[in-house]
């Protein structure tokens, strides 16, 4: 089953002028889930921090490295799984967790990986476990997000997708819309992110009057909790 996107281009291009720390502001507004929620935690690290904001839908996969497959070999043999992304709207996000007891023994995404997946209509990938070939892949403008790098492959394989995943401690399911950069990745709720564009552009205007009100002379702490109240 395809899943249909849920925002135009134009909307996708206007979130992708955001950081993601705008974004995740914009949807604390919305009071549509816990602000402790959505969002990767400190495990997942961003490794193209100067690269523009990612902004995709989520595929989602599980894999291990430590041990080689039951049956099969490596990504030579998934050509479903490949099949399977073209069924989640671009632009598209990799989603991957890593099973194994101490994940990011070996690399699932590296130089060639990152050209499969962006032939595929991929912007970027995100996992608890490794990465690898830094440079190869940011000469692809490919983002990635991951929990360590890594050498070698090893045994890196996916075992199955299409489910949800968790991947440092953010929940993902198929389909979902997610926005990442250097601070780390979130996901949009779908019933509101025709709207976040709109409220995040107001907070960057709200935030940046606070800025200048501090470093003017006429600060004040009295004026100071006026002016702040626009943004709780």
């Amino acid at each position: 089953m395809t899943i249909a996107p849920l925002l135009t281009d134009q909307q996708l291009q206007r979130l992708r002028q955001f950081s993601t720390c705008i974004v995740a502001n914009a949807i604390e507004k919305f009071n549509v889930r816990l602000r402790n929620t959505g969002f990767t935690d400190g495990s997942i690290h961003c490794r193209f921090p100067d690269a523009p904001p990612m902004v995709g839908y989520a595929v989602t996969a599980r894999l291990r490295s430590e041990d080689p497959p039951v049956i099969g070999n490596m990504f030579r043999d998934r050509s479903d799984f490949w099949n399977a992304i073209l069924t989640i709207p671009a632009p598209r996000v990799l989603v991957l967790r890593d099973m194994d007891e101490f994940p990011g023994r070996g690399a699932f995404v590296g130089n060639v990986h990152s050209a499969i997946l962006k032939a595929l209509g991929c912007v970027g990938y995100v996992t608890n476990g490794a990465v690898r070939e830094l440079p190869g892949v940011r000469e692809q403008d490919f983002q990635l997000f991951s929990g360590n790098l890594a050498v070698s492959h090893a045994y890196a394989h996916i075992f199955d997708f299409g489910a949800k995943v968790v991947v440092g401690g953010m929940d993902v399911h198929p389909g979902d819309l997610l926005h990442g950069d250097r601070h780390g990745v979130l996901t949009i709720p779908a019933e509101i992110a025709a709207e976040l564009p709109r409220v995040a552009a107001e907070l960057e205007v709200l935030e940046k009057k606070v800025i200048e009100f501090c470093r003017s002379e006429e600060f004040s702490v009295e004026k100071l909790s006026e002016i702040t109240k626009s943004l709780r």
